[in-house]
């Protein structure tokens, strides 16, 4: 179930909106403190976030500059101050779509499922994946933080890109072999703790350390 944020601070259209996204079987979460909305953002680690421009204390803007410089997630502007200058500052600071109020919950949808399948179910016009500040390279196997980079094995690569597409939450261990025995190599348990172990190491080299966590018995994942 795909996880959507909503920076809304009108309660009436946050709630229209909600429960709308709901019957798509999304999960949506509102954001109650408009102080916070970062912490929220990182805490509830969605797969998209819809942003208001006018919002309480900080714009659309700044909230969106702020989400990225630590992670790529698809951001939809929602918004009435729909005049070109907004338009191109929401693409400039990184918003990937611009939805006008008043809209169509359908056509919002929609807009949603479009980001969405370009974001998470296909990767081949994609370069890259970020999480934090690490930076997986998807066009030559490598991976990047604050400037260092290294090549990963096949299996590295497959490990790492699986645990950054479910951010935040844990990918079991019969997950990840599954991914592995796509290829013509023999994955068991042992030789996925070695494959681990490296990626771990090779995170550390380039300075990216304690990032895949261990949950005893069940699997990973990245935080």
């Amino acid at each position: 179930m795909y996880k959507i944020l909503l920076v809304e601070d009108d309660p009436v259209i946050a709630t229209q909106v909600q429960r709308h996204l709901q019957q798509w079987d999304y999960e949506v979460a509102c954001v109650e403190n408009f102080k916070c909305v970062l912490e929220t953002f990182t805490t509830y680690r969605p797969h998209l976030v819809i942003l208001d421009i006018l919002l309480p204390y900080y714009n659309g803007f700044y909230w969106c500059t702020q989400i990225r410089k630590e992670h790529d997630v698809p951001i939809l502007f929602l918004s009435s101050a729909c005049d070109n200058m907004n338009i191109v500052m929401a693409v400039n600071m990184g918003g990937d779509d611009f939805v006008e109020k008043p809209f169509d919950l359908n056509v919002l949808t929609a807009k949603i499922q479009a980001l969405l399948r370009r974001s998470y179910e296909f990767s081949g016009g994609r370069n890259s994946q970020a999480c934090r500040g690490v930076i997986l390279h998807l066009d030559d196997a490598t991976v990047e933080h604050e400037g260092k980079r290294i090549d990963l094995t096949k299996n590295e690569f497959k490990i790492l890109q699986m645990l950054m597409e479910q951010e935040g939450r844990i990918v079991k261990r019969e997950q990840i072999m599954e991914r592995l025995w796509e290829s013509d190599e023999f994955v068991d348990d042992n030789t996925l703790t070695v494959n681990m172990t490296r990626l771990r190491r090779k995170l550390e080299e380039i300075g990216a350390c304690d990032r895949i966590k261990t949950k005893k018995g069940i699997g990973y994942l990245l935080s």
